[in-house]
């Protein structure tokens, strides 16, 4: 049996495959897969330039595809896995989902509300709280989205200087 741990590097790992498929696509490189009894019930990632959806976040995507798994809007008792911090939109959707915990990868310190800028989660003014669980497989994570960012600014630049210099950036 695996442990917590474990149990969230494993799911964390099909949230980054997500995030790949996101990255193949031109989008910013975010994942997420929901969890609902040791078996995967939905999967997504960002399509938002693609589908023309300001609201296709990996995180609406994913909490899409298990609701039309399970017959129910409501995903009581799921944990949703995504590379990065959920924003407001997404944490709002999770919320009304009754999902029982969110673990993340790395923070997003622009859009996040599971902790760095906002912290919905826990917000004692809401009828439903998440546990939050963050920094799995934060590196890698993190390092998926500087690589996309860093590609970005070389190629609106014509060059690709920042991605030879080394920067450590935190865009998300």
């Amino acid at each position: 049996m695996l442990s917590s741990q474990e149990n969230d590097l494993r799911w964390m790992a099909e949230a980054l495959s997500e995030a790949m498929r996101a990255e193949a696509l031109d989008e910013v490189p975010v994942g997420a897969v929901v969890v609902f009894n040791g078996e995967c019930i939905g999967r997504g990632h960002n399509t938002p330039i693609v589908s023309h959806d300001p609201t296709a976040h990996a995180e609406i995507e994913a909490l899409r595809s298990a609701a039309r798994a399970v017959g129910n809007y409501r995903l009581v008792g799921a944990t949703v896995y995504a590379t990065v911090e959920p924003c407001l939109m997404c944490m709002g959707a999770l919320l009304h989902a009754r999902v029982q915990r969110v673990v993340f990868g790395c923070y997003d310190s622009k859009f996040g509300a599971a902790g760095s800028l906002y912290d919905l989660s826990s917000d004692a003014r809401l009828n439903h709280r998440i546990e939050v669980t963050s920094g799995i497989a934060e590196g890698e994570c993190r390092e998926l989205l500087q690589r996309f960012f860093q590609k970005k600014r070389g190629s609106s630049k014509g060059n690709s200087e920042s991605e030879n210099r080394g920067e450590e950036e935190t865009e998300q």
